[in-house]
Parts: C-alpha cells; structure tokens; sequence
C-alpha cells in the first residue's frame, strides 16, 4: 500500500472511532510508524487531509449503495454487507455527530445523497406498510438517526444488527396499526 493511502485510510478508522476532533497527526504518525514530517511530505495540513477523508468517505459511500442496491433481503444481506462496512458506518455516526462545523454538514449531506434510499426500500419491504410516501419518509429518518446514535465499534456485529432490525420492524409494524387504527 502507498504511504499516502495508509495515511488516508488509518485516518478514516481513527477519526471513525474518535472523531474529527480525535484527530491528532503526532497520533497519526504513531499508528502509520512514520515521523511526522512525512504527514507533511504528503498533506499540505490537517484541513486538506480532512477534506481527502471526506473524499474518500464519499467512495465507501458509493460502493455501500451499490451493493445495498443489489440486496435482497435485511437478513442476511443487508445485515452482512453493513458489516463489510463497518468502519464507513462509524465514519458516518462521527459525521453526524460533528455536523455543527459547515464543513462536516455539507460532507454528510453529499454522503447521505450518496447512500440513497436502498435500505429504506428494503425495510419497507420487510415491514410490509400501507405508508405513504411522506410517511415512509419521515419514519426512515427517525430510524436513520437512531441507528446512527445507537452504534458503536463493540455492537457493530451481526447478533447486534439482527435484533436491532426485528426491533426496528415489531416497533414500526405497531406503529402503523395505531395508526390506521385511529383513521
């Protein structure tokens, strides 16, 4: 691998874990097993390099809805390609949570632009809705955030997704039946 990219992608997994703030290039070095000087050789400063990470956070993006794209089912499918993924995951948790700085905020929406919809048509599929689309929508996004919120690197597994999802989908389906219950 090229010096440069085991820069980019050992800052991709430390910033995933700790965030951009955690970011810390005598602690990058460290990790790479290089001196510092050499993270200067190859970035002009730690802003360029952020933005390379947001660069390379927008291809993971773009191979995750590719394959999300081809799934079939949440279990094992989805489920098992999350996991492939798991790091771009916990980039994307730590974009969320940093998104009060401008720049973070237009990374995350040009991501979730990238990620598209695929998992939403699946689990509307799984849940089997009479939703709308607004509707459909608006729980997505409840559902978006709080996956976001609740992973982390130790629940990142497939038990953890698989309970997570069948929660997901029991507590929509009641959801639902409230709702047209009450129509």
């Amino acid at each position: 691998m090229k010096k440069q990219n085991l820069w980019i992608t050992t800052g991709y997994e430390i910033c995933s874990i700790h965030g951009l703030d955690g970011l810390k290039v005598e602690q990058l070095a460290r990790v790479v097993g290089v001196s510092k000087s050499s993270f200067y050789h190859h970035f002009a400063d730690l802003e360029c390099f952020t933005k390379i990470l947001f660069d390379y956070h927008f291809e993971c993006c773009g191979i995750l809805a590719s394959k999300e794209k081809s799934c079939i089912q949440i279990y094992p499918d989805l489920i098992n390609i999350l996991l492939e993924h798991k790091t771009d995951l916990l980039f994307h948790r730590q974009l969320r949570i940093d998104r009060k700085n401008s720049q973070v905020e237009k990374a995350l929406v040009k991501a979730n632009s990238i990620l598209g919809n695929y998992s939403m048509m699946l689990w509307a599929k799984d849940i089997n809705h009479n939703l709308s689309q607004n509707q459909l929508d608006g729980l997505f996004k409840i559902a978006t955030d709080d996956f976001y919120m609740r992973i982390n690197e130790n629940n990142l597994n497939y038990e953890y997704l698989s309970s997570y999802f069948k929660e997901l989908g029991k507590a929509t389906k009641q959801l639902v039946s409230q709702l047209y219950a009450t129509d």
